[in-house]
């Protein structure tokens, strides 16, 4: 092999070791998949299971706590101890009717408009059935025995209950009605809604849940076809401890919980492909991109060594000739000696000519850049001097001649912030201190309908941005976000610091934008950015303030800036303005 070796031509050469590289590289690679991507996201999946059974027990447990809730209730009415203690009296007579209507209205009071039970009955001390609120045809006309057993071994607690299973697969949750002195004057039912039980096991996107109460009979949930529920309550019985995973045979994955509070176990179930088929996804992947990368490697090693060899002498010719003005320059093939070196210092020629063309063009580019935050901050002012002089007129007109005397003072020191050094940045405290001017004199016309608030803290003075930054996104707020919305507007600034990066979030409580105008400020913003940065007037939401202040951004960080408007999710109305900018150029 030796021998070989040393016959074979240097494009040989050169191709074996670049395969050999290639080799060690890309086995590198396939084990930082596995260990980078693939383990951490089937951890991630696994424990995305474990949270929702720990989600489907605590729903269930919350449905508890409310029942206890309710029997609270009922036990604080005194009308109903009053009624147990007379004893059972027949509903046929006039007096038991009374008592019958009596304890249903204590039940009706206790229960609210909203019905999350199927029913609640009251026994007397015997057992015996009182009264109940609805009633059904398979309401049991006394308390089960074994379930009054387990009561009254608990009614020295005043806050115990017991959760039983019905023969005929009603849930119910019973307690004792005990007075301080743990006296028992009767027993509550409350039957549970089965459809209230159910509602958590649905949420299971790919599979089923099921509840097992302390006895593993099925609570709630049904299982697939593949399942039988005394089946899984066996395997649930076999486990030592209260939460965990595993993998059965069929290598479905197999979730519980056990509440602490109930006693109820949450089971649920997902296919193996539903866990692993991310992570297969994943591998199917890598073998595909790794496959096409090696047969394109292998052509272009191939290529490349093939065309490495050329003569060089034909290259440092051409480099050592080409100017500006010369670029299809013919090669000369006049030969030297050591045409290595002489290629290396006709390179190093080259790379000083163009080093000097890149200053020039960075000077040129800073000069161009100056001229537009120039521009740009100019067409922003006279916007904010209109606004403000015609709440100062509203003021006069309303004869508020303090508001006027206080908002022309505040006039007078923005009026001061932006016409000096109009061309150079400001630190963030200045910025925002400019604002607070400026909510000032907004807050002379609205008083009462406008709460702000800024929050910062003393690093803001480390922070460079161009004038006029915050305050265009304020001024949205007023004219247009709080056009359709019902006072009090609030309004709240809040900067923050962390990892080289300093955020600022501007969030109203308006009525929001609508989806298709936030696309449009977003696109007209992106468009800017991969463009040439101009003066381009936004007739959308807020006119031209929002684009332009962040094209002056743009001007002054480039790509360590990040900008993004957003609805508050869910019925929380508003809007937040959020810009994140980075103080390293490692920001991407």
């Amino acid at each position: 092999m030796n021998s070989w070796y040393k016959r074979t031509s240097m494009q040989t050469k050169f191709f074996l070791r670049y395969i050999v590289l290639l080799v060690i590289v890309l086995c590198f690679f396939l084990v930082y998949i596995n260990w980078i991507v693939i383990i951490p996201l089937k951890d991630d999946m696994e424990d995305e299971k474990r949270m929702l059974a720990v989600s489907i027990n605590n729903q269930i447990d919350d449905y508890m706590i409310a029942q206890n809730q309710l029997s609270q209730r009922i036990l604080s009415n005194k009308q109903v101890f009053n009624i147990l203690a007379a004893g059972h009296i027949s509903t046929t007579t006039e007096e038991g009717l009374r008592h019958s209507r009596i304890l249903k209205d204590s039940m009706f009071q206790a229960i609210g408009p909203t019905m999350n039970i199927r029913d609640m009955i009251i026994y007397d001390v015997q057992g015996s059935r009182i009264a109940a609120f609805l009633g059904f045809n398979d309401t049991p006309d006394s308390l089960n025995s074994e379930l009054k057993e387990r009561l009254d071994s608990r009614m020295v607690h005043e806050t115990s209950y017991v959760l039983h299973r019905e023969n005929n697969g009603i849930v119910t949750f019973n307690r004792a009605i005990v007075d301080q002195n743990g006296s028992v004057y009767g027993y509550l039912t409350i039957q549970l809604d089965q459809a209230r039980l159910n509602s958590p096991t649905g949420n299971v996107a790919d599979g089923f849940a099921l509840i097992f109460d302390e006895h593993y009979q099925l609570i709630a949930g049904m299982p697939s076809e593949e399942y039988d529920d005394s089946q899984l309550s066996q395997q649930l019985q076999q486990q030592s401890e209260r939460n965990g995973m595993y993998v059965n045979k069929a290598g479905d994955y197999i979730t519980y919980v056990q509440s602490e509070m109930t006693g109820w176990s949450t089971f649920v179930v997902t296919p193996r492909d539903s866990v692993l088929g991310p992570v297969n996804s994943v591998i199917r992947l890598s073998i595909l991109i790794i496959s096409g990368l090696l047969l394109v490697l292998f052509v272009y090693i191939y290529f490349s060594t093939k065309n490495l060899l050329l003569p060089i002498r034909k290259l440092r010719n051409q480099i050592s000739r080409i100017q500006y003005n010369n670029l299809n320059v013919q090669v000369n093939h006049h030969t030297h000696n050591n045409e290595l070196i002489s290629l290396h210092e006709a390179f190093q020629d080259l790379l000083l000519r163009l080093q000097q063309s890149i200053e020039r063009e960075k000077a040129a580019v800073h000069e161009e850049a100056k001229a537009r935050n120039s521009a740009l901050q100019a067409q922003i002012a006279p916007h904010f001097i209109h606004n403000v002089l015609y709440l100062i007129s509203i003021a006069a007109q309303e004869q508020n001649y303090k508001a006027v005397t206080e908002m022309c003072k505040h006039l007078s020191e923005n009026l001061r912030y932006i016409v000096s050094n109009a061309t150079h940045h400001v630190s963030l405290t200045e910025e925002l201190q400019y604002t607070r001017h400026y909510l000032s004199l907004v807050h002379a016309h609205y008083e009462d309908d406008l709460e702000w608030e800024i929050i910062a803290d003393e690093s803001a003075d480390s922070i460079q941005i161009p004038r006029l930054t915050i305050q265009p996104f304020v001024e949205n707020c007023i004219e247009h976000a709080f056009s359709k919305a019902d006072p009090p507007w609030r309004i709240r600034i809040e900067y923050k610091l962390f990892n080289g990066l300093w955020a600022i979030e501007i969030s109203d409580n308006g009525s929001g934008i609508a989806p298709e105008k936030i696309q449009s400020i977003m696109d007209n913003i992106h468009r800017g950015n991969t463009s040439d940065i101009g003066l381009q007037p936004d007739q959308q939401w807020g006119n031209m303030g929002i684009v332009n202040t962040v094209h002056r951004l743009q001007l002054m960080y480039r790509n360590r800036l990040f900008f993004n408007i957003f609805n508050h999710p869910g019925h929380e109305k508003g809007v937040t303005v959020l810009i994140i900018a980075s103080l390293t150029d490692d920001f991407y």
